[in-house]
């Protein structure tokens, strides 16, 4: 299992006759695949418990949200409908990502769910519990949060606007704080509206934002934007099924960032956001809106494990089962490929974010012989963290320590050298060690 994981890291795909290598190693990822030991939920445990681990007593964003993988003019067994019209086979991936706050670095999945839809239609959703909703993922999620982060020094989970959901806030577990954009134009139970609301909070000042940047190796921008902060009431929801236990009024904060002129071809920024969190000051209110900011790593983490990466729309495989383990490993990989690439400019953290410590052992041994003579080829990271790994990955895959940094495609190259390393190392050593 932890092969095909490294294979797809290095290869950046999913399609198991490449990651095989010979015809031998296809029919053994077939296998792992096809066994019904094997499943998405224990894969994605698995990542969690790494995950658990990288966490303690930092303060962490949450990142959630949902994509879909499609299959178009392809027939497969069990997928459901997908695409903008649901004419396309294919299926969804929720997925959650930890993310430190103070250094905005990738630290690991926490937890993902995938599924695919019934090709009938479903029940008026009005009618049904909450808990038999798709919508009840954003919930799920948040829970999970709750669990494996819970060594965290402060969990603050975050989602766009289809989290926007009455449901999400009033049922957060204990010790977890949410961030929203707001969707809906809520009632409030002063009798106004939300979206109107914020013309009558304090201007608490400006902020500089840092706007994601669209795909992985391109900069972003910045924009100067207004902050409006203050409290809410929401009322519940009138429609639907009401939940045995709702509150009727939930009172969260209201902030409202909106950029005044944005460059030229780009939308301005305006982000309503709903928080648990208080912001009776600029710097509250500004620590928010940077949490918010955040959320663009699991955009970049779908992005590599769709066309930027691991190209997992390209798999061949046909059977259900067989394609679900392979994007739970997928989503594994992509998060590594992307915290390689963010050490390789420097990083606090520590290389046991993505390596075992067999294959740092490993690291330790070979980091002196890739290093050159000049002072650019040494590798002048403390050893042991994550970016004087990423240097050594990085060499191994052809980088030469000259031009433009290693990007993820030397990554992936140079972790598959280093596995096959790594693993020859610690088989020799232990055969000294038995003689």
């Amino acid at each position: 299992m932890e092969r095909l994981h490294d294979s797809m890291v290095a290869q950046s795909s999913v399609v198991v006759r490449r990651l095989g290598g010979r015809r031998a190693g296809e029919m053994s990822g077939h296998r792992v695949l096809s066994s019904p030991m094997v499943t998405p939920q224990r894969t994605i445990d698995c990542l969690a418990r790494r995950t658990a681990a990288a966490v303690v007593g930092r303060r962490i964003v949450a990142a959630q949200d949902t994509t879909e993988c499609n299959y178009p003019n392809r027939r497969r067994s069990r997928l459901g409908p997908a695409g903008h019209n649901g004419d396309t086979p294919g299926f969804f991936l929720h997925a959650m990502i930890a993310v430190d706050v103070a250094d905005e670095a990738v630290l690991g999945v926490v937890d993902a769910a995938l599924w695919t839809r019934r090709a009938e239609p479903a029940p008026d959703r009005r009618k049904r519990a909450f808990a038999d909703k798709e919508s009840h993922r954003w919930l799920a999620a948040a829970a999970a949060a709750g669990q494996v982060l819970a060594a965290a020094s402060q969990i603050i989970v975050v989602g766009d606007r289809e989290s926007d959901i009455y449901q999400v806030f009033d049922g957060r577990p204990d010790g977890v704080e949410l961030v929203v954009r707001a969707e809906q134009d809520r009632k409030l139970a002063d009798g106004g509206m939300l979206f109107a609301a914020s013309a009558g909070l304090p201007r608490l000042g400006t902020q500089t934002v840092h706007v994601a940047p669209r795909r992985v190796g391109q900069g972003g921008r910045t924009a100067q934007v207004g902050v409006v902060a203050g409290t809410v009431r929401l009322c519940a929801p009138h429609n639907g099924q009401r939940e045995p236990g709702t509150h009727k009024t939930l009172t969260l904060t209201l902030i409202e960032v909106v950029e005044a002129a944005a460059p030229p071809g780009e939308t301005a920024l305006h982000w309503r956001l709903l928080t648990t969190l208080p912001a009776d000051t600029l710097a509250a209110a500004r620590d928010i809106v940077d949490c918010y900011r955040l959320r663009w790593r699991i955009e970049q983490s779908f992005r590599m494990l769709k066309s930027d990466g691991m190209q997992i729309e390209d798999s061949q495989t046909t059977d259900t089962h067989r394609l679900f383990n392979l994007a739970a490993l997928a989503l594994g990989a992509a998060v590594r490929v992307i915290q390689l690439v963010d050490a390789r400019d420097g990083s606090n953290r520590p290389a046991s974010d993505v390596a075992t410590a067999a294959e740092i052992t490993a690291a330790m041994a070979l980091a002196p012989t890739l290093e050159g003579k000049t002072g650019r080829q040494k590798n002048h990271h403390p050893p042991g963290n994550l970016a004087w790994l990423a240097w050594i990955v990085a060499r191994l895959g052809g980088w030469n320590c000259y031009y433009r940094p290693p990007g993820p495609k030397t990554m992936r190259q140079g972790w598959d050298r280093f596995a096959a390393v790594a693993q020859g190392f610690t088989l020799a050593t232990a055969m000294l060690q038995d003689v």
